[in-house]
């Protein structure tokens, strides 16, 4: 860094000429947590990474098969902003099919993945001041976003007696006048917890008394449910809130298609032509390619993700039961997605072999990957300490390996 009397220069780019909101962000904590571990991989050292949120599966071959036919096709140029009607008509078909939800191509909109789709509603929607309740712990963009358009976002703790979900109190507790939206993220990215249909409905009771709050339903991780348990999304649940509630999907998790960027949104006609125009100005339509594999995505009958969700249920059970053995630890048995968010509450305090103390999961998670190479991310990222979250989206091996390397690691401390 270099000083001079009238500006500072930082990696060569000189900090006067970047905007002001870049100060309200920061880097995604999962993402460089990732980034750390593969930078450490690429340099020879053993890491085993389980801060990646993707599932370690290919993508379906009938879906890249799709792809490739789109592309002899020439399915190669641009689209409408909003998405091929082919495409909104499968996610017509799929909300239908699934949801039990109608909604008109004109409520539908296709984005460069799940997350463009919640940053064009958070910019169309946000005032300065606007309040954004987050239930806390939660996705790591939640709140940059919402800090990045000049909201304000209002956490709320959800504790683990709660299994780490908004009761209805805690909710009309802090709505206030200046509250835009409220955000749901159902099964749980970080702690995979998944809300009932009784859950729902009365969150559903509390917001029909406050006709100006919106609802954003992240349901990305729809189809990743366990132990025979039913996936609901407050928009069929709740019908007098169906024109305040904006659901958000893709095909990254459950397709295993991460890399194809494919997310859609529906809701109000209104905030889906801004979120549209938004776009327009932007990245404009995602990729023609992905769009057309996404067709044939959303309108199979997902057989492929039987043997997929057995295997996830099966890693769950091992790392779950795995990681209660070892004393200072425990977790709750996730019902969804791929992540257990784990209590390290037993560890604060401790002393390292080198003579540090933990302090917070901000600690631990460093000692595992300096210690232990292992990548995990802290509860500090996600609003809820002392936590750390792992993914199992990866082999019975790897996370055997990956328990034996905690539990001797923890062992090693005094």
């Amino acid at each position: 860094m270099l000083k001079t009397q009238e500006k500072t220069i930082y990696l060569g780019v000189e900090q006067e000429m970047l905007a002001k909101r870049l100060s309200f962000i920061k880097p995604s904590p999962t993402l460089a947590m990732s980034a750390k571990a593969a930078q450490m991989k690429a340099r020879g050292i053993d890491i085993i990474n389980l801060s990646a949120g993707e599932p370690d599966f290919d993508t379906p071959d009938f879906i890249k098969q799709a792809a490739t036919a789109a592309m002899a096709k020439g399915m190669t140029k641009y689209t409408a902003v909003d998405g091929m009607p082919a495409l909104k008509k499968a996610i017509q078909q799929k909300f239908l099919r699934d949801n039990q939800l109608s909604y008109e191509p004109e409520q539908l909109m296709v984005s460069t993945g799940g997350k463009q789709v919640i940053f064009n509603a958070l910019m169309a929607t946000i005032e300065q001041g606007d309040e954004v309740i987050i239930p806390a712990p939660y996705w790591v963009s939640y709140p940059d976003m919402t800090a990045l358009f000049g909201g304000k976002p209002v956490f709320v703790e959800c504790i683990e007696a709660n299994g780490f979900k908004l009761t209805p109190s805690q909710l009309d507790e802090v709505i206030t006048p200046k509250t835009k939206w409220l955000i749901l993220n159902s099964p749980s990215n970080p702690t995979g917890e998944l809300y009932s249909k009784e859950e729902l409905m009365a969150l559903g009771e509390v917001l029909l008394k406050h006709p100006h709050v919106y609802v954003m339903s992240d349901d990305i991780y729809e189809y990743l449910v366990y132990d025979e348990k039913p996936f609901y999304t407050i928009a069929s649940l709740v019908p007098g809130l169906r024109s305040r509630i904006l659901v958000v999907n893709g095909v990254s998790k459950s397709y295993s298609m991460t890399g194809w960027r494919i997310g859609y949104g529906a809701g109000p006609k209104e905030l889906i032509k801004a979120m549209t125009m938004l776009q327009s100005q932007s990245t404009s339509n995602a990729c023609s390619i992905a769009q057309a594999a996404t067709i044939d995505a959303l309108s199979s009958d997902l057989g492929f993700l039987k043997a997929w969700k057995t295997e996830f249920a099966a890693r769950r059970d091992f790392f779950h039961a795995e990681i209660n053995k070892i004393e200072g630890l425990s977790a709750r048995k996730a019902s969804g997605a791929f992540y257990l968010y784990i209590n390290c509450s037993g560890i604060i305090g401790k002393i390292t072999p080198q003579g540090s103390t933990i302090e917070s999961d901000n600690d631990f998670t460093t000692y595992l990957l300096e210690h232990a190479n292992i990548a995990a991310v802290s509860g500090a990222a996600f609003g809820l300490s002392p936590y750390f979250r792992i993914s199992y989206a990866t082999s019975k091996e790897i996370l055997s390996q990956a328990i034996r390397r905690i539990a001797a690691a923890v062992a090693e401390l005094t």
